[in-house]
């Protein structure tokens, strides 16, 4: 009994370097904080926890004995299952990595990877036909200037189908639309509405160039853009909310 529990632990000690080595590589580039609160990554995260920190561990404590024969082979197919189930996990987080947050009219909205509509793909700008795999970049959309395509656009987001943020055709610069985000940025004043003060107040004190916000429209939870309104500059997202829950 004594050997399977160091077994355990050993794989246990392993498991878990392994996994806070991916983790750590997932949240530092695929989802920058705080965005991985934004796009709910956590339930994700918990499956692939479970299952290499937990499960492996556990079958390589029910199969441990030093006098079998096939203990090498148990052990051999308890990794290749624990670090297929990693790799699947790891692909699955990675197709629904944030991949742009695009500024819509008057708000921002995060758009993932796997939502991009691959029709339009082949007529976007060379720099946005792909999702960047290391963070989501800041970009604009506009809608289009034919009135037919507008008409289309709008038939099919408001039948469920894609809206201007997953159309990588209609990306513009952001520094194209400064007016706009000027035009359209709210007082920092209106976020004590729906945030404690003393959020508000560190707010002020962790930004203090900032004076104008705009929501943040993300598949778990909203949050805010800060705005420089003076040159537009977009300086960071905020995890307070835009509107009451």
């Amino acid at each position: 009994m004594r050997d399977r529990f160091r077994a355990l632990l050993l794989h246990l000690l392993l498991s878990a370097s392994l996994i806070t080595a991916v983790l750590t590589a997932i949240y530092c580039v695929w989802y920058p904080s705080p965005i991985a609160s934004a796009a709910g990554l956590s339930d994700l995260v918990v499956v692939v926890v479970v299952v290499d920190i937990v499960l492996g561990p556990l079958l390589t404590f029910v199969v441990f004995n030093r006098a079998k024969k096939s203990l090498r082979l148990d052990l051999a197919c308890i990794a290749t299952l624990q670090l297929a189930v990693l790799a699947y996990g790891v692909y699955t987080i990675g197709v629904a990595r944030p991949a742009w947050i695009v500024f819509n009219a008057d708000r921002f909205d995060l758009v993932l990877a796997h939502e991009l509509e691959a029709r339009f793909t082949g007529k976007a700008a060379a720099e946005y036909r792909a999702a960047s795999w290391t963070g989501p970049r800041w970009v604009a959309s506009v809608n289009p200037i034919d009135a037919e395509e507008r008409n289309s656009l709008i038939f099919e987001s408001a039948t469920g189908g894609a809206d201007l943020p997953q159309r990588p055709d209609l990306y513009v610069p952001i520094e194209s639309q400064r007016e706009s985000l000027k035009r359209h940025a709210k007082q920092l004043d209106e976020l004590k509405q729906f945030n404690p003060a003393g959020a508000v107040a560190r707010l002020r004190q962790d930004w203090p160039s900032a004076d104008g916000w705009l929501p943040l429209m993300a598949r778990a939870r909203p949050m805010i853009v800060l705005i420089r309104r003076s040159d537009a500059k977009v300086l960071g997202i905020v995890a307070l909310m835009p509107w009451s829950p």
